[in-house]
């Protein structure tokens, strides 16, 4: 299968962001589908107990997960590097020292996870009525965390050499996949709550078989040989050094907004089912920051590693400013359709009173977590991961338990609680604000390429 190029340092700089970040935001709607589905699924189908057990601990699959994506996000940086630059033997080393990390880790994933769900989940303040289904759902889930896992290495491979679209078609199918098994599961069949996860788990395994299938079959440089899955040394330090402080970066923040989920907990069911709605939805009105966060660190890493520095600021730019507009235009439209869309996930009235205040005290500033994002991936593309990660842990995790430790104390409602997102958001994008405008960041890369 011969492949085409996907270079972006070439061509008009709009074209080839969009074009690269459309596929990516396509992708990110059907990857949400599946957990929204599900959610959906056990709500209308079991009641609101699974709709809590699924929803009410989101926050454990990020935090378990998001550790090993950030280390995922460290390779892409090495690859899109020595992309842009042409240097296909340096690539390769890195692509099959990738697969050979994320091989390693997904195993840590599955037997952690698997292991301690229970702990974990009591930890956040579970209510008993819904524990042993919250536990038994995020089991079978955790079970299939390799997928998803090597699914991730897979993705950032395709998405350092610039391929959006394949990922892309995968994934369409296998949300189809899920949203059959789901039905046939949890509908027809009355399996119960796990159902879902196991349906959720046959269709990450899908999606990452597919991905290996193409990289096994692709002709091209990035070409994946079964016999080279190795540990290279030299490519597993720059992962590391990339990729280590976005995957600290995501699992300390992640742990942060399980102490949030707890709070939400401590209110009841109902707020933890309405919450838990929102938390879906939301992951759809996030993806506009997604997909141009993304676009930007391949973007970045392909230009740098080829010295276009001028495309590289334009590219910036371009991002920056059209995934604000577009997060901000969804959070407006959150705001307005609330109560309908958490209504879709659950009939009960004070649920959705809860879900629609929070969804309405966090929507309208979608365009301070779009900037914070956007300039964290331009760092990451730059090899300067450590910047958003010190910036995130001081202002996501550190700022916003502080605030939530002591503001809850005097004000004890829900909406105290969701303010700490907006607020924690304003203040990291003034903090990336100044950096971005003082440092000289794009020569400090080549200074640090230069001295490696």
């Amino acid at each position: 299968m011969r492949a085409k190029q996907h270079a972006l340092t070439e061509g008009s700089i709009w074209k080839a962001m969009l074009f690269f970040a459309m596929p990516l935001f396509l992708g990110n709607v059907f990857q949400q589908l599946y957990n929204t589905f599900d959610a959906w699924c056990v709500g209308n189908y079991i009641g609101d107990d699974a709709l809590a057990a699924v929803s009410s601990s989101g926050s454990l699959i990020f935090m378990m997960v998001s550790f090993f994506n950030g280390l995922a996000m460290g390779a892409g940086v090495v690859i899109a590097k020595t992309f842009g630059a042409k240097q296909y033997g340096s690539m390769s080393k890195a692509i099959h020292t990738a697969i050979a990390f994320g091989l390693v880790t997904g195993l840590v994933l599955t037997v952690a996870g698997v292991a301690l769900t229970p702990t974990i989940l009591k930890w956040m303040g579970t209510p008993a009525e819904v524990l042993p289904q919250s536990i038994t759902y995020f089991r079978y889930y955790f079970f299939g965390a390799i997928f998803v896992v090597m699914y991730n290495i897979f993705v950032g491979i395709l998405h350092a050499v610039g391929d959006s679209k394949h990922p892309l078609y995968y994934l369409i199918l296998s949300t189809f996949v899920n949203i059959v098994l789901d039905m046939l599961f949890v509908a027809v069949l009355g399996f119960g709550v796990g159902s879902a996860a196991i349906a959720t788990t046959i269709s990450q395994g899908l999606s990452a078989l597919l991905c290996l299938r193409l990289l096994l079959r692709v002709d091209a440089p990035y070409r994946v040989n079964i016999r080279q899955i190795r540990f290279n040394k030299e490519s597993l330090a720059q992962i590391i050094r990339y990729g280590l402080p976005s995957g600290v970066q995501n699992s300390v923040i992640s742990l942060a907004n399980v102490f949030v989920q707890t709070n939400i907990n401590s209110f009841g069911k109902a707020a933890m089912a309405g919450c838990g709605s929102y938390s879906k939805l939301e992951g759809f009105a996030f993806l506009p920051v997604t997909c141009f966060s993304q676009a930007l660190s391949t973007f970045v890493g392909q230009n740098l590693g080829a010295k276009q520095h001028s495309r590289v600021k334009k590219g910036v730019a371009f991002g920056v400013v059209c995934s604000c507009l577009m997060a901000e235009l969804i959070g407006g439209l959150s705001y307005l359709f609330a109560p309908k869309l958490i209504g879709l996930f659950s009939e009960t009235a004070e649920a959705i009173a809860f879900g629609t205040a929070h969804m309405r005290t966090i929507c309208l500033f979608y365009f301070l977590l779009s900037f914070s994002h956007c300039i964290a991936g331009v760092m990451r593309g730059a090899g300067k991961a450590t910047v958003p990660m010190i910036t995130m842990l001081i202002c996501w995790c550190v700022v916003r338990v502080t605030y939530i430790s002591v503001a809850v104390r005097f004000v004890n409602r829900l909406t105290t609680v969701s303010w700490a997102y907006p607020l924690t958001w304003a203040l990291s994008s003034i903090i990336f604000l100044i950096y971005f405008l003082k440092a000289d960041w794009i020569h400090t890369f080549d200074k640090e390429e230069q001295k490696a």
